[in-house]
């Protein structure tokens, strides 16, 4: 049977992060969502997403499909429930979104989220869902959890240097993971080093804590649960409950809490972000689908950054900062609390970041990465991101 994530109204909610990626792509806990319901159903899975984004992410239909919401986490229960559809049957989040439906090659071929079947079994737990970038760094704690349990299960770490210290037994380390002269903290939840990490000496880490393939942290970092770091990270400083997706670096001084980095990214020297108002009062972060600011309810939220953004040295981000896909923030001050895709500036105000030069760039920084391509799909990709942001920067560019 094809498992394929398809993509609902999420999408358009988690902008800019999904921009360049279906949601179910996007890395929350240990893997991206994707992978969990690869993990738990022991299958490859595909996408069902925008179709600027099917030339990087395609659609494999085959003559059983079960389609599953990119947005939701698998769970025990909701696997168990899901296992028992019939072909034709759809299992409903309380009537107001299709969480599965198992569809035969005929229909699958003109499936939508938006047309729900007639035969329909409605689900009233409420599972793990991510329907907004705020609610990344706020589960990831739950998914660390999970995902630590799903990879670790049945096996036996590999034993680190006597020279770290490691408090408490939820820790794992897969082979050719290296550290020396650090402390790791499990009371609080657990700690994975995946293959090829390096930690490096004086690093405090207190879980729960992964970082992923390829990933060095420099020394005397400190970092604070929950956070993820993704694959061919490098990161320094601080960091406190923050997502770090992969190809992104942090390898200098400053505070990054509460925060989403998407892929591709670079913070400059002494980068900081603002967790928490001055007033305490409830964040407010930038909506895509409303044009306007939302309110997260919550006390503390830092940095939303998408994919391809850069900060120069010393930027200040200030509480509820959301950063568009190529944007490039640099100067004293505090830039706007929204700067949209492809613009260059900061608080002293922005210009278009124009695409030849962007392509450019891009070009150069994938060209560090030898199993990585600027490849038609990805070159693509940006293009139609380009265009789809265009009225955003326009009104910021004309300082409208």
């Amino acid at each position: 049977m094809a498992i394929i994530l398809f993509d609902d109204n999420a999408h358009n909610t988690l902008l800019p992060l999904t921009y360049t990626r279906p949601v179910a792509d996007l890395r929350i806990g240990i893997l991206t969502i994707a992978e969990k319901w690869g993990k738990y159903l022991n299958s490859d899975f595909s996408f069902h997403t925008q179709p600027y984004l099917q030339g990087k992410f395609p659609v494999n239909i085959q003559a059983d499909n079960l389609f599953i919401n990119g947005s939701v986490c698998p769970d025990e229960y909701l696997l168990e429930t899901i296992a028992g559809l019939q072909t034709g049957q759809a299992l409903m989040y309380k009537d107001i979104m299709i969480l599965a439906v198992k569809l035969n090659a005929a229909d699958a071929a003109g499936f939508t989220a938006a047309t729900i079947p007639a035969n329909t079994v409605t689900y009233n737990k409420v599972p793990v869902m991510v329907r907004y970038p705020e609610e990344l760094f706020r589960k990831n704690d739950i998914e660390l959890r999970r995902d630590f349990k799903l990879l670790t299960k049945g096996r036996t770490s590999a034993v680190l240097s006597s020279t770290n210290t490691i408090i408490g037994d939820a820790f794992f380390a897969e082979e050719g993971a290296q550290a020396e002269c650090c402390t790791f903290s499990t009371i609080n939840g657990p700690i994975y080093l995946a293959a090829n990490t390096e930690v490096w000496e004086g690093t405090n880490i207190r879980g729960p804590f992964a970082l992923c393939e390829h990933s060095q942290i420099k020394m005397g970092t400190k970092i604070y649960g929950a956070t993820t770091i993704g694959p061919y990270c490098r990161i320094g400083g601080e960091v406190n409950n923050a997502i770090v997706w992969g190809y992104s670096n942090k390898g200098h001084e400053g505070y990054l809490g509460n925060a989403v980095i998407g892929e591709w990214c670079n913070l400059g020297a002494d980068t900081n972000n603002s967790n928490l108002k001055n007033n305490y009062s409830e964040v407010k972060l930038w909506d895509y689908p409303s044009q306007s600011y939302r309110n997260t309810t919550l006390q503390f939220c830092g940095l939303i950054m998408a994919d391809h953004a850069k900060s120069g040295i010393n930027t200040m981000f200030n509480t509820g900062t959301v950063v568009g896909v190529n944007a490039n923030v640099f100067g004293g001050g505090y830039p706007p609390t929204h700067i949209p895709d492809f613009v260059w500036g900061g608080a002293d105000g922005f210009e278009e970041y124009t695409f030849d030069k962007m392509m450019e760039t891009t070009q150069r920084v994938f060209d560090r990465r030898e199993h990585r391509s600027f490849d038609d799909n990805e070159k693509s990709i940006m293009g139609k991101v380009y265009e789809l942001t265009r009225p955003y920067r326009e009104r910021v560019v004309s300082g409208g």
